[in-house]
């Protein structure tokens, strides 16, 4: 799920101008967004070829990309002092 929300977290970030973009804010909505996603964990290549072809479904990415525009949410509203 981390390589998932490493490669959509920012392209989401880019649809938002006025919140904090620093490393710890960022690390901050990627925990959420992880603790809050079902962990997928694999140990086969056939396992990683079926996570594979989940994470290219529609509802997969959409529920990631819900979940990251509520850490962001989140964040944005308690932001670290910097």
């Amino acid at each position: 799920m981390e390589d998932v929300v490493d490669e959509l977290l920012p392209r989401v970030l880019e649809n938002y101008d006025n919140i904090c973009k620093c490393p710890r804010c960022i690390d901050d909505i990627k925990a959420i967004v992880l603790n809050n996603l079902k962990p997928k964990y694999i140990s086969t290549e056939k396992g990683l070829l079926y996570t594979k072809t989940n994470e290219l479904s529609r509802e997969f990415t959409t529920n990631v990309i819900k979940e990251i525009a509520l850490a962001i949410n989140i964040v944005s509203k308690n932001p670290h002092d910097h």
